[in-house]
């Protein structure tokens, strides 16, 4: 990075003064930070801690292996890509390897990192990383208990059109579909 670049990117930091733990949860903490901004201007940002995320996107004899599940928050059944939470201190790979297994029963003998991103960097910790999976072969679900889903095969010539047309809203799936088409 150039010293420009530097201190262009300074001139944006805001300095956190104090913070205060809210909730405490089992997947989000949330807190309240009092910043100073860099115009000496204090601000209170909410900021809701995440340990982290893995997405897979399967591809399996020409289908994108999508999962079904009912999402409270969004008050509706989605289509999704396989996610989870990544342990605490465990790589990107390995939880993306243990999500796949555990959500579709599929294991992979070639993933393949496609990108990182912060999905609400405005209020949220959480980094999501992005995988595709590909020569895959069957085995059995080992799903959470507090999980509900159902494998929806996906024709790859198809997946597109159904992002366009609305059928799959989740954003996680949407960029990492799009992106794996690029790379495919």
């Amino acid at each position: 990075m150039e010293q420009n670049e530097i201190e262009h990117n300074a001139a944006l930091v805001e300095t956190v003064i104090s913070s205060e733990e809210i909730y405490q949860g089992k997947v989000v903490h949330l807190r309240v930070d009092t910043v100073r901004l860099p115009n000496g201007r204090e601000a209170k940002r909410e900021i809701i801690q995440h340990s982290g995320a893995v997405c897979i996107v399967p591809i399996h004899e020409g289908n994108v292996l999508l999962i079904r599940q009912f999402r409270l928050a969004a008050g509706k059944v989605l289509l999704e890509i396989p996610a989870g939470m990544r342990e605490p201190g465990e790589e990107p790979a390995v939880s993306a390897a243990r999500e796949l297994a555990e959500e579709t029963g599929y294991r992979s003998a070639n993933l393949r990192p496609l990108f990182s991103s912060y999905l609400a960097p405005g209020y949220s910790t959480e980094l999501i990383h992005a995988f595709l999976a590909t020569d895959l072969t069957p085995g059995n679900t080992h799903m959470d208990a507090d999980e509900n889903v159902e494998l929806v095969p996906v024709p790859l010539a198809d997946i597109e059109r159904r992002i366009l047309a609305g059928e799959i809203q989740d954003s996680k799936t949407v960029a990492a579909v799009l992106f794996a088409l690029r790379v495919l």
